[in-house]
């Protein structure tokens, strides 16, 4: 069984995912913002779980080299440095017409996005190295290679998060270590309850029709997720499960997790792999 970091369990695909890998045995490190504030339930309720595997639950703030520096510590000391996978699946949602936006607020966006993941991997990756094993699963979005109208910002730090996997997957294989991007579509979570959304709405509206965009989409997923064929969080944990459950050396690079929108970046996942080996082969790098 495997000693598992998660980033931003307190709802979602980390909650979900926890629970998921404990009650298969693995004993999880479930990393959250504000255990004795506002999620003090969410991790009142993990720890209270029930099973063959164990969850732990620290505070741990991806905006916060400090943070995330004194959780690993609490962590390597907790495992002997045995820390087998980490999951980067905090992150923020956005939606908005770009324009409206002010650089301070898509700053944040990427400081949790972007910045948290490397902050993340920079505490985990010298435990990992050590072992000379171990997986790290990166949270993108089927909007991280295929951008849309009014998700620029969000798409940008995803587009980032997956230039930042495709390197270090590659500088990492030696070590023994894989790297997999997690390509998860549209799913019924909390995750716009955290969103960010512009606040300079005059110059949204300025944009016309394109402004009404966010609602026309929230009244397309609304309708979505009320249908019978409404996506569930459940397939990314059983996604995150798999990989972990796959041997070293055998996982995709990629999962694509929409079985209603994801073929256009199934196709464009293939193409990209395709022309990415004959780019570094250009480079001497094949």
């Amino acid at each position: 069984m495997a000693n598992i970091v998660i980033t931003g369990t307190s709802s979602g695909f980390g909650r979900l995912t926890t629970e998921t890998l404990a009650k298969a045995g693995h004993t999880v490190f479930a990393t959250m913002r504000n255990i004795g504030g506002k999620n003090a339930p969410a991790a009142k309720a993990l720890q209270a779980h029930s099973g063959p595997g164990r969850i732990h639950v620290l505070e741990l703030d991806v905006t916060s080299e400090a943070s995330v520096q004194k959780a690993f510590e609490a962590i390597a000391r907790e495992t002997g440095g045995a820390i087998d996978v980490v999951f980067n699946n905090a992150g923020r949602f956005s939606l908005g017409v770009q324009e409206a936006y002010s650089i301070a607020e898509v700053q944040s966006l990427f400081d949790t996005n972007v910045f948290g993941t490397l902050r993340v991997n920079r505490a985990a990756l010298p435990l990992l190295r050590k072992r000379r094993s171990g997986l790290v699963i990166n949270m993108s979005s089927i909007v991280g290679c295929i951008s849309l109208p009014c998700v620029g910002p969000y798409a940008a730090s995803k587009f980032a998060i997956e230039a930042l996997t495709d390197a270090s997957r590659d500088e990492l294989k030696s070590l023994g270590i894989d790297v997999v991007m997690l390509q998860p579509g549209a799913f019924p979570t909390e995750v716009g309850n955290n969103g960010l959304y512009p606040a300079d709405a005059p110059r949204a509206n300025e944009y016309g029709e394109v402004a009404t965009i966010p609602q026309k989409m929230g009244e397309a997923l609304g309708q979505l997720f009320a249908s019978p064929q409404s996506p569930k969080p459940q397939e990314v944990a059983d996604a995150v499960k798999q990989l972990i459950d796959t041997p070293a050396g055998r996982r995709p690079d990629r999962v694509v997790v929409d079985k209603l929108t994801g073929d256009p970046i199934r196709a464009v996942n293939q193409v990209y792999g395709t022309q990415r080996q004959a780019l570094m082969a250009a480079f001497g790098m094949a």
